[in-house]
Parts: C-alpha cells; sequence; structure tokens
C-alpha cells in the first residue's frame, strides 16, 4: 500500500442523492514506518458550487506546489472526499457529507494503519469553512483533534459587510455563493445563516485550529479569520492565525508570485507536524 493514490472510494451515498459521494486517498510512502499515520480529511473550495475534491482550486493547482502530496510525503494518510455542491442541495448536506468522510476514514483506520486518535480537517475556502465546522461540531465518531483552514467563511450574516472596496464577490449580493448556499440571502435568514456558521459554535471544546488568510482577499474577507481566531482565543482555544500581506484569495500576488501560497503550504505542514508529535 505504500506510496498508493487509491481514487474514487465510495464513501457514502446520501438518500435522495442522485449521485455517490467519492474519495482519494493518499498513502505515505514510507514501506518501513513502524506504527499509525497520522490522517487529514481535506474538503475542498469552490464557494460550495463548483470545485472537485484533490484540488486546492485552479490558482494554487497551476502553481504546481502539490499541497497534498506534500503532506503524504511528510508523513500523513490524506483524504480528499466529495460533497454536495449547492446546485444539488443546500446546507447541512455539505457538512452531513463532511462529517461522512471523517466517519469513513474511522471506520476503515485499521485498514490503513490510521491512528484513529490523530485524524484531522483541512479545507481551502468553501472546504475551510466546512473543516471548521467539523471540528466545531464533531460527535464521538466524525470528531477531529485539530483543523487548518484557508481563507474560511465563518460568519456569513456578517460576511457582506466585510468585503473589501474592490471585492469581486460579496455574500449579500443577490445569487451570492453564500445564498446559493443557505438557499435564502443571508441577510434574511439569519437563523439559517448562524447555523451555517463556525463563528456561533465556538466554545472550550474547540481542537487546535490554524487560520490562513491573504489580506487582499477580495473573495472572502480576511476579517472572517481574524474575528474568528479572536472567537477562538476568547474561548480558550489553541489558535494561530497566519496573514499573508497583499495575497488575494487562492494566494494570488500582484505578480503571480507563488512566496504566499508556499509560506501556506509550508505553515499548514507543519502545524499538522506538532499536533501529530503531541499524541
Amino acid at each position: 500500500m505504500a506510496g498508493q493514490i487509491l481514487k474514487g472510494i465510495r464513501f457514502a451515498h446520501p438518500e435522495g442523492a442522485a449521485e455517490e459521494l467519492l474519495l482519494d486517498l493518499y498513502l505515505p510512502p514510507d514501506p518501513q514506518h513502524v506504527g499509525k499515520w497520522p490522517a487529514v480529511v481535506h474538503f475542498h473550495g469552490g464557494g460550495w458550487r463548483v470545485g472537485a475534491r484533490s484540488s486546492l482550486g485552479p490558482a494554487v493547482d497551476r502553481l504546481d506546489l502539490s499541497p497534498i502530496k506534500r503532506l503524504v510525503a511528510a508523513g500523513f494518510v490524506v483524504v480528499s472526499a466529495d460533497y454536495r455542491l449547492s446546485s444539488v442541495a443546500t446546507f447541512p448536506a455539505q457538512l452531513l457529507d463532511a462529517k461522512a468522510a471523517v466517519r469513513w476514514l474511522r471506520a476503515h483506520a485499521a485498514d490503513y494503519n490510521v491512528d484513529p486518535s490523530r485524524i484531522y480537517a483541512w479545507g481551502d475556502s468553501a472546504g475551510g469553512h466546512l473543516a471548521s465546522l467539523v471540528g466545531l461540531t464533531g460527535g464521538m465518531e466524525d470528531s477531529v483533534a485539530a483543523v487548518a483552514a484557508w481563507y474560511p467563511p465563518t460568519d456569513l450574516l456578517h460576511m457582506g459587510e466585510q468585503g473589501l472596496p474592490d471585492a469581486v464577490a460579496n455574500a449579500d449580493a443577490p445569487g451570492s455563493r453564500e445564498s446559493l448556499l443557505l438557499g435564502a440571502q443571508p441577510s434574511e435568514a439569519p437563523d439559517k445563516a448562524a447555523a451555517a456558521s463556525p463563528v456561533t459554535y465556538v466554545g472550550d471544546h474547540a481542537p487546535p485550529f490554524f487560520l490562513a488568510h491573504g489580506t487582499a482577499d477580495r473573495f472572502v474577507p480576511t476579517a472572517q479569520s481574524v474575528t474568528f481566531a479572536a472567537a477562538l482565543e476568547a474561548a480558550g482555544a489553541d489558535v494561530e492565525l497566519l496573514l499573508v500581506e497583499g495575497a488575494d484569495h487562492m494566494w494570488q500576488l500582484p505578480d503571480r508570485n507563488p512566496a504566499a501560497a508556499l509560506e501556506a503550504a509550508d505553515a499548514t505542514i507543519e502545524f499538522f507536524r506538532r499536533q501529530a508529535q503531541k499524541h
């Protein structure tokens, strides 16, 4: 099994859904390893309406930095999972699917030499939103021991007012990604917006969090990570916040330099390494 990538494994078929949900499983290339591997469940971005498992968004993918494969090379099993998009189902379907992926990995931990006490969640953008929710709402079978989230939406009700003057996307605009996720405008459905917001679930039960965000993000306001980090810290959680100066969404810099994406990937891998070494 060492070094394998197993693609298209069925992990769930939600009731009423036309298609099964699939995941890709990446196994570390170390046949001499003794003991069980830590593992990370990754959720892709795309505004809950587009995107594909094992992708970190087109802009990051084009940089060919391979953050998932680098995490595997660092000694982690990685699962990258589908979830229903907003064109198929509204929230909480996406969270239920994310939790199902964690449950699948825990149920099959022995099959892939995974340590069930060292399962973590990671996501970018919409995937970071889901990873954060999984971390804060997990039960016995779908809990995770730490979360890394890149530029995640964390407070859908206040997201629109936090946007930059040159924002490309605004949560309060008609037809926004957030309104498609909720099935309603956030301002017109505050209860739905709160239920879909990670900040709602912050408490002293929160696992360690690593948040990374560019200061020039025109899609998800940087304030979403800043205020979320402050809420986690106030609740007594272990939280790290990396703000990358001048970086837009998907770590885009004005000169298209890959430095921001590389910094975020390095910091994420190091975060998970530290978490794995705790146990």
